[in-house]
């Protein structure tokens, strides 16, 4: 499903308990200088990160200073974000002129200690080639390296790097918990694209061999993933970065289920397997 850029006015986006994907939760909380937005959410581990901006944040009483680095956009400087536990009450009190925070979160039932990650500490991961139009970045806030400190959430940024590009191919799904093979994990993104005006395709295909649904994406799109293989492409010319966050059902690392029409082309895509191997 696609939802459309809105004013949100600091509102879940992808609200608790949503009917498509309950297992995700997502807001974008836009402040200035000095405002601040307080939350809590019981059921749900959250994890703060600045798309722009800094703030200072206030988790149960640890203090967590001068979180984000970002100007302009999302390609000016690294991601940072922290860890916040099941029902812990946040306070997030913006320093810069302005900024721009993403909320992501996973249903969750234990409560676990908050924690931060600053840019240096990010799981980097670069992968594909220009020439199969899969060379894309991927920056882990919440990857492999927090599995031990994390319930179900994973949080990530991903970069197309080559104008025109794909992700998520080979075609993948993540809808059915029958393990090994493949895990439940409900998926939620927001786009947004350089120069701003630049847009793509999200694909959703239900059932292989069988047309599925596509949805013209712009700068601000968010989209809800609850079934069925699900590529991406940006418009040549343009680049797309993607906010990205996996809820699992009884698990938290990603087991991908690769669209078997298309599965000869892992064969093709330099570097995929470290890139499927960090999702956990």
């Amino acid at each position: 499903m696609h939802i459309a850029p809105y004013d949100n006015q600091n509102r879940a986006i992808v609200d608790v308990d949503d009917d498509l994907v309950p297992l995700t939760y997502f807001n974008i909380v836009k402040l200035t200088k000095g405002q601040t937005f307080d939350y809590g959410l019981a059921g749900y581990e959250t994890c703060v990160v600045p798309a722009t901006g800094t703030v200072d944040l206030d988790v149960e009483g640890a203090a967590f200073a001068a979180l984000g680095n970002r100007g302009a956009d999302v390609w000016d400087g690294e991601p940072e974000g922290v860890y916040v536990p099941v029902a812990a009450k946040v306070r997030m009190t913006c320093l810069s002129d302005t900024a721009e925070v993403f909320v992501a979160g996973a249903k969750y039932d234990r409560v676990r200690e908050p924690f931060e990650v600053r840019s240096h500490q990010l799981d980097l991961v670069q992968y594909g080639s220009d020439d199969t139009k899969t060379h894309r970045k991927i920056k882990h806030i919440l990857g492999a390296e927090h599995h031990d400190k994390v319930g179900r959430l994973l949080v990530s940024e991903l970069f197309t790097v080559g104008q025109g590009g794909w992700s998520g191919f080979p075609s993948h799904k993540h809808d059915t918990d029958r393990l090994p093979d493949e895990s439940r994990h409900d998926e939620t993104y927001n786009f947004r694209f350089r120069p701003s005006y630049g847009s793509g395709l999200q694909m959703l295909q239900r059932e292989d061999g069988q047309p599925g649904d596509a949805y013209h994406i712009v700068d601000g799109s968010t989209i809800k993933i609850d079934k069925g293989y699900h590529p991406c492409c940006v418009l040549p010319g343009y680049e797309m970065y993607y906010f990205t966050i996996l809820g699992g059902l009884s698990q938290r690392s990603l087991k991908q289920y690769f669209q078997p029409t298309h599965a000869e082309q892992l064969q093709t895509i330099p570097g995929i397997m470290d890139m499927v191997a960090k999702f956990k």
